[in-house]
């Protein structure tokens, strides 16, 4: 799955990393330096509208007036293009999380041991994701949700479950209003980056509470450290 995870570039970076110009997106070159996003709160979120690309704050997490439990932050590409929950997102609601990595949390013995997951060569993560379109309006707990693809290879070891990453070659496609459901779902299933692209250390725990941010929750740990926590 995918719980929490670091947007800490700038907005320039994700753009340059996706080879994109729009004369509508709003360029910055100051970092966004978010170390820690965690659900509910609002997220930069790539997406199309009216044939521009737009980056917008969007609330992380879906909850229709039906659904009476928490916001939902995650779905599974696999049952997510038929599913009653996700079928309407994933036909209109198609969008990309620029990120820089994500955290998830390995039990060893009676703890458990939060890691940092990130690109071999250190390149921005494009997340799939789908949500409430259109996305410069208020939906209330109808935002987005991170799609999720199964683990495998040592990645299984941390989680059995991590979000499809997009080729950056890849992101302008899916998210085009010309792409149809099934070609979405052929994007996801071939254009998404293997286990081997990535690699991964353990961080602080402090990564848990979600005031705490800095670019300590994202350094790597010595095992002496790891201990003593």
């Amino acid at each position: 799955m995918c719980g929490r995870f670091a947007q800490y570039r700038s907005r320039n970076d994700y753009f340059n990393a996706l080879g994109i110009e729009d004369d509508r997106l709003i360029y910055d070159p100051e970092p966004i330096a978010r170390y820690n996003v965690a659900p509910g709160t609002r997220v930069l979120l790539l997406n199309m509208r009216d044939e521009h690309l737009h980056l917008d704050p969007v609330f992380w997490g879906y909850g229709p007036e039906w659904w009476h439990k928490q916001p939902l932050i995650n779905a599974r590409s696999e049952t997510a293009p038929t599913g009653r929950m996700f079928k309407p997102l994933w036909h209109h609601g198609r969008a990309v999380v620029p990120a820089d990595g994500w955290f998830e949390w390995k039990k060893e013995g009676s703890r458990k041991q939060p890691f940092f997951i990130y690109h071999q060569q250190h390149e921005p993560l494009f997340f799939a994701a789908i949500g409430k379109a259109p996305f410069d309006k208020e939906h209330g707990h109808e935002g987005f949700v991170i799609v999720t693809a199964a683990s495998n290879k040592g990645m299984v070891d941390i989680h059995d479950r991590r979000p499809l990453v997009l080729r950056a070659d890849a992101v302008e496609e899916w998210l085009s209003e010309e792409t149809s459901p099934e070609r979405a779902q052929k994007i996801a299933e071939q254009a998404a980056l293997p286990e081997t692209a990535f690699r991964w250390h353990p961080v602080t725990k402090k990564v848990g509470n979600i005031h705490n941010q800095g670019e300590e929750m994202i350094e790597e740990m010595i095992e002496e450290t790891v201990d003593a926590e």
